[in-house]
């Protein structure tokens, strides 16, 4: 026995929950932390990169019970992985790194879960889970559209991120609050390989002129949602989604957004009967807000996994 394994409560971890090198275990463990601290294509406020950290600290002051669904969902075993070092030559790079992460995770049975970072990681991570999952569909939570082709001279930046998911599997977005005419004439059209279907938030409202249907109310839009998503799903949360009321700490806040309770309904009836592969919660500029936003982003991760152990019982 090492000697700092009996005295583990004397130490900082550096792991989600704050878990002990006794109880952390990659082998035996069924969720698999990914933190990447990229930012590299952010165009309006700097400071995901440490988006990936203050979750982690924040966990650390989570109680592992969860008083809502009245289970513990940490026994089922939760490895955090080091930090991806950000490869400098570009975004495709970085995608690269962390297709080649959750590919592993996936394939030794473990369900991946990244922590950005800004959106763009997420084109990686459903890259590696499209190859492997045949039926895959991606619940795309988000306030801005991502679905420019190109922007700031690249199609693989943070404002591109839907259009490249959605040449690889279907993709459904809710909370879109922002677009550009380039986005507004993508989601009118069946310009892209799989089917897109876009929410606006709140539910009521739709966009004019396009296939998507308006939901006339919170309910109304789960359902659609859940029907809309194929049975196994990757779920991306950009956590610009919330209301910057409870979520100011990201690079681009949009008002109007989800609320603490919206968004976790939503997540509970997806993952009570689909299949959930991996998920990811993204976007969190720590330094933009106050610490209670890093505790609201740990808070989501852990429930998530909560919900997904929860719904399997």
């Amino acid at each position: 026995m090492r000697w700092f394994d009996s005295r583990s409560d004397r130490f900082v971890w550096q792991t989600f929950l704050d878990t002990p090198p006794e109880e952390h275990d990659y082998e035996s463990s069924r969720f698999v932390v990914i933190p990447v601290p990229y930012d590299g294509t952010t165009s309006f406020r700097t400071g995901a990169r440490y988006g990936p950290a203050a979750i982690i600290d924040a966990s650390r002051h989570l109680e592992d019970f969860d008083i809502e669904l009245g289970i513990d969902p940490s026994t089922q075993g939760i490895f955090t992985l080091p930090e991806i070092v950000p490869d400098a030559s570009g975004p495709r790079a970085v995608i690269e790194q962390v297709c080649d992460a959750v590919g592993q995770a996936l394939d030794d049975g473990t369900t991946p879960v990244v922590l950005g970072g800004e959106h763009t990681v997420t084109i990686g991570a459903v890259s590696a889970a499209a190859t492997r999952f045949p039926d895959l569909s991606v619940l795309y939570l988000d306030a801005h559209a991502d679905s420019r082709d190109s922007f700031m001279g690249t199609r693989w930046g943070h404002a591109s991120v839907a259009r490249r998911v959605s040449e690889l599997c279907p993709l459904v977005a809710v909370g879109i609050r922002s677009m550009s005419m380039e986005e507004y004439e993508f989601a009118q059209s069946t310009e892209s390989a799989n089917e897109v279907t876009v929410h606006t938030w709140p539910p009521h409202t739709s966009l004019p002129h396009t296939q998507t249907s308006s939901a006339e109310s919170e309910a109304e839009l789960i359902s659609t949602v859940h029907d809309s998503l194929t049975k196994q799903v990757y779920i991306s949360v950009d956590l610009d989604v919330l209301d910057p009321s409870i979520m100011p700490a990201v690079g681009t806040p949009e008002p109007g957004g989800m609320s603490w309770w919206e968004i976790v309904r939503l997540l509970k009836a997806v993952t009570s009967s689909r299949k959930i592969v991996g998920f990811d919660v993204v976007e969190l500029s720590p330094e933009e807000g106050p610490v209670a936003c890093s505790s609201t982003a740990a808070r989501l991760v852990y429930k998530i996994m909560g919900y997904m152990v929860f719904g399997e019982r």
